[in-house]
């Protein structure tokens, strides 16, 4: 079937679901799939498509070759746009995986020139001549200057850009970004190779997207693809598109709660404060005792209680399990638990995941089977509820996403859902 308009391939879990937010935010329905999809269970493709690979830290030959994978699969469902969805935070090494992947995506679209757009203003993520920001704080100022996997050291995104690539880089800065779309495009027409564009506010996101919404390759965080849709259907690129019905599920509630960045540690705190029952992951007990107490306690509680099960710790902690265990196993100890709790969840009956961290969610979403996901109500900007089939809704949540109060405001909001749909 050749039913796809738009085709996107992110680099985790959570990104996707981000990228996939912004666009059924625009009011269009997206199917997201978990990893590559399965030909003998694809189904029928959708009109937006969204694939989630776990390529963000792999080697560099791999992820380029999931990649491609992934690209070949939407093309050959008539994907006439493609978007190579990474973190607004550019989160990446010295090689990769960013810049590799685009150039390989480039090369089989034999197209000599891409835009890279992180920006991502309501979440605090700006791109000022070509430095991008996080807050009021350069990327390198951040706290990804500590990320255990990918420590950004540079704010600029040129510098980042280009030991990555083998073509040449460029900028679209902020003053041209100013005068509208045409003096953007007739910029772009001017450069080849991997091009950052600045932008601080949506009205920028606007003004680029029209400038380059017609581009068969876009490259970025999610915001940009947003106003997108709309520009497709004025230039008569995409027919009508039919809702999608989202499924009750199950009431039972958890999360689960993988990632150590700054603010899901605000965040578990939040939720512990708000009479949430909970039980701490430590890595080294994982390695010396397995996850059998973790799986007895989750046992002992009722399904509709709030809970949390969690390995969030501050980075002192984290940083002392990486230096006992190594920092591959120390993360694989909590993957392979989560997931483990996740199968004992919701064999519980509890039909409500909320999960923090994109390795996690990876982990998750494998452990529960789940190839392919309908995106439903966003929690906070990039982050919706997902379901998959008729019995399991999922909120996967990257590390710095969210209020403090997200994880009840993800509840309440999925209830809030539910009691619209049945008056």
């Amino acid at each position: 079937m050749t039913n796809t308009f738009f085709g996107a391939i992110a680099d985790d879990f959570t990104g996707a679901t981000d990228l996939a937010a912004m666009l059924s935010r625009a009011g269009v329905p997206v199917t997201l799939r978990i990893g590559l999809p399965d030909e003998a269970r694809a189904g029928e493709a959708t009109a937006f498509e969204v694939i989630a690979l776990k390529i963000r830290t792999n080697p560099v030959e791999d992820a380029v070759a999931e990649a491609r994978a992934a690209l070949r699969w939407l093309r050959a469902r008539g994907a006439r746009r493609i978007f190579w969805k990474y973190c607004s935070t550019f989160d990446s090494t010295a090689r990769g995986n960013i810049g590799p992947v685009a150039d390989a995506l480039m090369s089989d679209l034999r197209v000599d020139r891409t835009v890279h757009c992180p920006a991502f203003p309501e979440n605090g993520r700006r791109v000022f001549m070509g430095n991008l920001f996080v807050g009021d704080q350069p990327l390198n100022e951040s706290p990804m200057k500590d990320h255990p996997l990918t420590p950004m050291r540079d704010a600029n995104l040129m510098r980042l850009l280009t030991p990555q690539v083998q073509r040449q880089t460029g900028l679209i800065p902020f003053p041209t970004v100013r005068q509208g779309s045409e003096v953007v495009r007739d910029a772009l027409e001017k450069l080849a190779g991997h091009i950052v564009l600045d932008a601080v506010d949506d009205a920028d996101l606007v003004t680029l997207a029209e400038a380059i919404h017609d581009m068969p390759l876009i490259c970025g965080g999610s915001a940009i693809a947003q106003p997108l849709p709309a520009l497709w259907a004025e230039t008569g690129s995409m027919g009508a598109l039919p809702d999608l019905d989202l499924p009750e599920v199950p009431t039972g509630r958890i999360v689960l709660s993988g990632s150590c960045s700054a603010m899901t540690r605000a965040q578990v705190s939040a939720y512990l404060d708000a009479g949430a029952l909970g039980y701490r992951l430590d890595p080294l007990e994982l390695a010396r005792d397995g996850v059998a107490d973790a799986r007895s306690w989750l046992s002992g509680q009722s399904p509709d209680r709030p809970k949390i099960i969690f390995a969030t710790a501050e980075p002192k902690s984290v940083a002392a399990a990486q230096e006992a265990l190594g920092v591959s196993r120390a993360g694989a100890l909590v993957e392979d638990a989560l997931a483990q709790l996740a199968q004992d969840a919701r064999a519980m009956g509890i039909g409500q995941i909320v999960v923090a961290g994109g390795e996690t969610s990876g982990a998750v979403t494998r452990a529960l089977g789940v190839d392919r996901l309908r995106i439903g109500p966003e929690v906070a900007p990039g982050v919706p509820w997902c379901f998959a089939g008729d019995n399991t809704a999922l909120a996967l949540k990257s590390g710095n996403f969210g209020a403090q109060s997200f994880f009840s405001d993800a509840f309440d909001l999925l209830q809030k859902s539910f009691v619209e749909k049945a008056g």
